[in-house]
């Protein structure tokens, strides 16, 4: 069993239906969905170049999966959650926009956001007392030979590349696609999400999301929402 720590929006913000009819998949419930015709994209095509990200959910990593470290329990892991949320305030993302990295489609803050960033240091740093270390094998499938010195580094480090100097906030849509197949597949996207990312996105709650055996689709398990210690202050 892993566990991860992912931001999420709640299950009927507008942004997350879209990305659950997107992907086939809400990771708020059990069930997976046909997904659909999107502009020039056959339902076939949308299936077929949203299979990798199906699994995980519509999401942005801050603590990637990891195994429970032997002296702590998921109770413990979600007491955590909730004090470190309790004292976080929201950051809000002004917008949201498509960009293709290393070959997939996500979508990224428009502009740089040193707040955000700080934040999912935070989320590294005070929950890695709970990841128990990779094994040889965790690290072999990051394909350690592919990584620059600073994401091994931290993936030994830290269980993840992307983090830290590394980390860019992103919410997955697609898996890799090439030349010919990325302009249909920007196209379908963006006539999909357009207005929706006209609205900003409060980064609002920690998402903790479980994949109770290997192989199988993450699903949230326990919602944290941010900055009701200050909310209770001011009330």
């Amino acid at each position: 069993m892993r566990y991860a720590i992912y931001f999420t929006p709640r299950q009927d913000e507008p942004l997350a239906r879209l990305a659950a009819n997107w992907l086939g998949r809400d990771p708020f419930g059990a069930a997976t969905r046909p997904v659909e015709a999107v502009g020039d994209l056959s339902a076939a095509e949308v299936a077929f170049h949203t299979a990798s990200a199906r699994r995980y959910g519509f999401h942005a990593t801050l603590k990637a999966p990891f195994r429970l470290a032997p002296n702590e329990t998921e109770a413990s892991l979600r007491a955590a959650l909730d004090v470190f949320a309790e004292a976080a305030p929201t950051v809000t993302i002004p917008r949201l926009i498509v960009s293709q990295i290393d070959g997939f489609f996500a979508l990224v803050p428009e502009g740089p956001l040193p707040p955000l960033n700080r934040f999912a240091d935070d989320v590294v740093l005070g929950f890695d007392r709970f990841r128990a270390p990779l094994t040889e094998a965790e690290i072999e499938r990051r394909s350690p030979d592919s990584l620059k010195p600073a994401e091994f580094r931290n993936l030994c480090q830290w269980g993840y590349p992307y983090v830290f100097e590394t980390f860019r906030f992103h919410m997955t849509l697609s898996g890799r696609a090439g030349p010919q197949e990325s302009q249909r597949l920007r196209a379908a996207i963006d006539s999909l999400f357009g207005e929706v990312l006209q609205q900003p996105v409060p980064v609002d709650a920690l998402t903790l999301f479980v994949e109770t055996e290997p192989g199988a689709p993450f699903m949230v398990l326990s919602h944290h929402a941010l900055g009701r210690r200050a909310a209770r202050k001011t009330a």
